[in-house]
């Protein structure tokens, strides 16, 4: 805590694993290192890390091969866990006992909330999405900068499915769905890892519901495509998909098994 600014969250399960978040990663470098790249002294944080600190080791290792002055900040609401992470702190890695309120003088470029908001209620997403875009940098359109990001989302345990939002200090943005593509079955096996904000709307319906069921039949469509390899496969699916809903990624994202659609097609109805 600083200044004396109160603790807001719940303790999270905390569990994690090294490479969990890879995916998310490697498309927050892929997106967002411009943005990290144009901050004279751009910090991001690590919001609810865990029971240990890989995911922000990881984080800071990935975005630095893209925006080499980046800082990253571990923000636990359980001191424990930022107790036994301080062994880790290095140059440019710090740990910090804290929750949404983000404990930091400045507003930072980056902040990624990972599997944190999976054991709220629904209804109190927007209320955490608010509090938190508050805190991003603000957008400078004359500088060609978009602001901070947010990246709220979820994943397996191992990383292979993840689903997140992208929101900006002016609320959410696109939604990504990324796996990987050799223990995928059928896309709306993504529906597992949707985010607290979509996973109950996931009913017919609701947008979300109408997306996925679009995404598997694009899919056995596609499936003459799979004697290529998977990765065809989805590269085509996504392809027919972008006909009917706003994909705003191309092929270079799609070959990673990927594929970000516009919030506003996923919202949920009311």
């Amino acid at each position: 805590m600083s200044r004396g600014v109160p603790v807001v969250g719940a303790v999270t399960r905390g569990t994690t694993n090294p490479n969990r978040l890879r995916r998310m990663d490697r498309w927050i470098a892929a997106t967002h290192g411009a943005e990290l790249r144009r901050a004279d002294h751009p910090v991001v944080v690590d919001l609810g890390y865990g029971a240990a600190p890989w995911t922000a080791v990881e984080l800071l290792h990935r975005l630095r091969t893209v925006a080499p002055r980046t800082r990253v900040v571990g923000v636990e609401i359980e001191p424990a866990r930022v107790a036994a992470a301080r062994p880790y702190e290095r140059e440019g890695l710090s740990f910090r006992h804290g929750g949404f309120e983000i404990p930091l003088p400045g507003r930072p470029a980056l902040v990624r909330a990972a599997n944190v908001l999976r054991q709220y209620d629904e209804a109190e997403v927007a209320a955490v999405w608010q509090r938190l875009c508050a805190r991003l940098a603000p957008a400078a359109p004359g500088r060609g900068s978009p602001g901070g990001l947010l990246v709220e989302g979820t994943c397996d345990e191992i990383g292979r499915r993840h689903v997140w939002v992208a929101l900006g200090p002016e609320g959410p943005r696109t939604v990504t769905f990324a796996t990987r593509l050799g223990s995928l079955e059928r896309p709306s096996d993504l529906a597992e890892r949707l985010p607290k904000a979509l996973i109950h709307r996931n009913v017919p319906g609701e947008p979300v519901h109408a997306f996925l069921r679009d995404f598997d039949r694009a899919w056995a469509a596609a499936a003459p495509y799979a004697s290529y390899g998977a990765r065809q496969r989805w590269i085509r699916t996504v392809r027919d998909l972008a006909a009917d809903w706003p994909v705003t990624d191309g092929p270079a994202r799609w070959r990673q098994g990927e594929v970000t659609v516009r919030w506003e097609a996923l919202a949920p109805r009311g």
